[in-house]
């Protein structure tokens, strides 16, 4: 199977904590879908013949889009890759561009999930991290994309707030909860370099959550999601059964997946991967000149190592000495089993039917644990 990622880079105002290419709009929108689909039409070959089973709309804010230029994109894809196998079309929406006509447009092109950034039902904490949104907006947006049939509906959370407390994140939970969304993805809040949160940080403006807070917080979602049947699939994504992200379980998995647009990413199933540049106006400039816009690297087997050990070990699918064993060889799955002994002493580890997998005390320990069983 195959999957096609499409990058809306366009943002009316920059989320504190987003380090993520987004730029305004400045007029740019029509000429930016025009070079999507001329890259498509150049890029489509790569796909190989795989039937592409799902489509992902990410940004940025694709919800910035007029539903016009959606449908034009959507159409223009079709005339170079068939999409009459796609089983999952996903795009992501802010809750205050939701409407009944939006909404509705939506399903029109073929929209069957909708992956919504939330973050917060607590009005402070959104104000805090400049999101336009507030809570009433995000409840009422879920009520209306189940009126207009689209049942399939993911939402953000974030934990790790400036201001959060374990308190106020468990009624974030409630809400979220209460609304039997079918997909939750929940994120710890990150201090990335060159983001505003960064610098509101470094310059004591505000004040970061304590890890012991983080901890808890943690420990409080897994049990309370968990408890109302969602399956924690991946270090940050729980999904109830059979709901989980097809698009991005593929990621995990190994399939090729085309990305088109500013700053997106490709791979050929294999060991290649493209990343195209991350500037809009260049990014227009070369493909209106039937130039692609992408870099291409081979990665080694040391580099396809890493990412598989990355990768799976966020995953409930876990490392696999079988796959190890077949993909990178013997001394691969002697480190495996060699760097993995101190950690399943520890508790942080499993081992079971020849496959490791983080336990639950381990995710919040996950980065420097992956990181010490790659090379």
């Amino acid at each position: 199977m195959a999957g096609i990622y499409i990058h809306i880079p366009f943002c009316r105002t920059k989320c504190i904590y987003c380090d993520f290419y987004s730029i305004a709009p400045r007029g740019m929108e029509a000429d930016y879908v025009a070079a999507l689909i001329a890259e498509c039409h150049m890029r489509c070959d790569e796909l190989k013949g795989d039937p592409v089973r799902t489509l992902y709309i990410g940004g940025g804010t694709p919800s910035l889009l007029p539903p016009h230029l959606l449908q034009q994109l959507i159409t223009g894809i079709a005339d170079a890759v068939s999409l009459s196998s796609v089983e999952e079309f996903t795009i992501e929406v802010n809750p205050d561009d939701i409407t009944a006509d939006y909404v509705a447009k939506l399903c029109h092109i073929g929209v069957n999930r909708i992956s919504m950034g939330v973050q917060s039902f607590i009005d402070d904490e959104l104000h805090t991290i400049n999101r336009r949104h507030n809570a009433r907006q995000a409840i009422e947006a879920v009520a209306a994309i189940r009126r207009a049939g689209i049942s399939n509906i993911s939402i953000d959370l974030i934990y790790g707030l400036p201001g959060q407390s374990v308190t106020s994140w468990q009624q974030s939970l409630s809400q979220a909860i209460a609304l039997k969304v079918p997909h939750l993805s929940c994120y710890n809040l990150s201090y990335e370099e060159g983001t505003r949160l960064h610098r509101m940080r470094e310059s004591g403006t505000i004040t970061e959550c304590t890890d012991d807070d983080c901890i808890a917080m943690y420990n409080l979602m897994s049990r309370r999601l968990r408890d109302n049947g969602y399956n924690h699939y991946e270090v940050s994504n729980f999904a109830l059964p059979s709901m989980h992200s097809r698009h991005n379980s593929s990621y995990w998995t190994g399939d090729i997946y085309l990305g088109l647009g500013a700053a997106a990413h490709s791979f050929d199933g294999n060991a290649t991967r493209s990343f195209n540049i991350a500037n809009t106006r260049r990014y227009i400039t070369s493909i209106s000149a039937g130039t692609l816009a992408c870099e291409r690297e081979m990665a080694t087997l040391h580099e396809r190592f890493d990412e598989y050990v990355m990768i799976h070990l966020r995953t409930s699918r876990g490392v696999s000495e079988a796959e190890v064993l077949r993909l990178f060889g013997e001394p691969f799955l002697a480190h495996i089993n060699r760097e993995a002994r101190p950690f399943l002493a520890r508790g942080l580890l499993t081992h079971t039917d020849g496959t490791y997998r983080l336990t639950d005390s381990a995710i919040m320990l996950s980065d420097s644990i992956i990181r010490t069983l790659m090379l």
